[in-house]
């Protein structure tokens, strides 16, 4: 039986979430030109219109369907407009709130776009057709699950390629990104020096190889974090390991560094990988241990006033971080660095290099000559790439300037921020 609809006061509500189970669904303004013209035909009386960009699969995660709930039972209206019966619900508990309104007399009618549910309908068409809802979710849950820990298995990170990969959508797999793998890699030897702190690296990177991050729809292109080098230098990805809920899965992409290197990087960074505060940079920190405790050595710089000429000198000495509780240190003497250098030149003159030896040492500075020279290539390239961007955004600033889009003083702010930006990465590509 048909609902005499002249005396209900609707809610119009339209959803839809960025979540996988609603791509197929109608865009909001879709479903409200729709609803509004059913409205029409139909002679509806809506009092409110509402829209929700959520999900509907967990209950207690939409304000705007919660506030709708709340005034139906206010009595400030007794029925809903909505596109299908799994806009409002595809959760068992918000579908039970709205069977027990329609069981009550409370909610009177559901309109939607092609059925009408009624108080007086059986319960059991309302419960199955909402039910069908929370299960497509749940099935949907189960297979991305499935699908994602079979990728995992197949030896494939899922999501988005970390920076220096990309993801080749064609076949679905994640290729080296041919612009910045070296750059990033090269990020990774300057760390591994152990001469480098991931600030320092960053400045390096953004300001004077002008790297960018890969460009999307709406974010990217832009120059790399203190989050993001962090990221890079604590992700197992680039050992060729891929880490997903405390499980790790052996990758088929092309690793990057090795697991030694990796493990040197932690070490540097401090405990559990967390960097530590390191304020200057010495030539041996990290290279050298106790012969006592194991532990690395450490440097520091102390400065002197010569009182009867008043000049400033530095003294930098090594010494034990004695950082082991399970061997008693007994070295406690600091090392001047000017000792330290003699003593590692007499020990290398201990060392006589046998001709094969040299031959080989030789091809393999060779190699790394060559690599040397890609890696000055594709910082080349990434400057480039980066100065004709900056000087494309600043050609966009004075085109809306002169459409009059953006006031003087805004003009001149982002162009004198852009033409500095132009005229270091001039004088970086002149370095290179």
């Amino acid at each position: 039986m048909k609902q005499d609809t002249t005396k209900i006061k609707y809610f119009l509500y339209a959803r839809k979430s960025s979540e996988s189970e609603d791509r197929q669904v109608q865009s909001i303004d879709d479903q409200l030109n729709r609803l509004k013209k059913l409205a029409g035909d139909l002679s509806l009386d809506i009092k409110k219109t509402y829209t929700e960009a959520k999900s509907a699969k967990k209950p207690d995660n939409r304000p705007i369907f919660d506030e709708i709930i709340q005034r139906i039972e206010n009595g400030e209206a007794n029925g809903i407009l909505c596109w299908q019966i799994n806009r409002l619900s595809r959760n068992p508990i918000d579908s039970g709130k709205l069977s027990w309104l329609l069981q009550r007399g409370v909610l009177k009618s559901i309109q939607t776009i092609d059925r009408q549910y009624l108080p007086e309908d059986n319960v059991l068409l309302f419960s199955v057709e909402s039910g069908v809802a929370n299960q497509y979710i749940l099935d949907l849950s189960k297979n991305t699950k499935r699908g994602m820990l079979s990728k995992l298995e197949k030896g494939w990170q899922t999501g988005i390629a970390p920076l220096g990969y990309l993801n080749d959508k064609e076949n679905k797999i994640i290729i080296k990104d041919p612009e910045r793998f070296n750059l990033v890699r090269k990020m990774w030897d300057l760390m591994l020096t152990g001469n480098y702190t991931p600030p320092k690296i960053l400045d390096i990177a953004n300001n004077e190889w002008g790297f960018r991050t890969r460009k999307f729809k709406k974010i990217g292109g832009c120059p790399l974090s203190k989050s993001g080098i962090y990221k890079i230098f604590t992700s197992l990805f680039y050992t060729g390991t891929i880490e997903n809920g405390g499980v790790q899965y052996e990758g088929k992409h092309e690793r990057m560094i090795t697991l030694e290197e990796y493990d040197r990087v932690q070490m540097l960074l401090g405990r559990e990988g967390k960097p530590r505060p390191k304020h200057h940079e010495f030539a041996f920190t990290g290279s050298i241990r106790c012969g006592v405790c194991g532990c690395l050595y450490t440097a520091e710089t102390k400065k002197k006033i010569i009182k009867q000429t008043g000049e400033v000198k530095e003294y930098t000495y090594y010494h034990c971080t004695r950082k082991t509780t399970k061997v008693k240190c007994d070295q406690r003497k600091n090392i001047p660095v000017d000792n330290l250098e003699l003593a590692i030149e007499k020990e290398i003159e201990k060392y006589t290099i046998l001709p094969e030896f040299l031959q080989w040492a030789l091809e393999g500075l060779n190699e790394k000559n060559d690599t040397e020279i890609e890696d000055r290539s594709k910082v080349y390239e990434m400057q480039h790439k980066t100065l004709a961007g900056t000087q494309k955004e600043l050609d966009e600033l004075t085109k809306m300037r002169y459409r009059q889009l953006i006031d003087d003083e805004t003009f001149i702010k982002e162009k004198n921020a852009l033409q500095t930006q132009v005229a270091q990465l001039k004088e970086n590509l002149r370095q290179t």
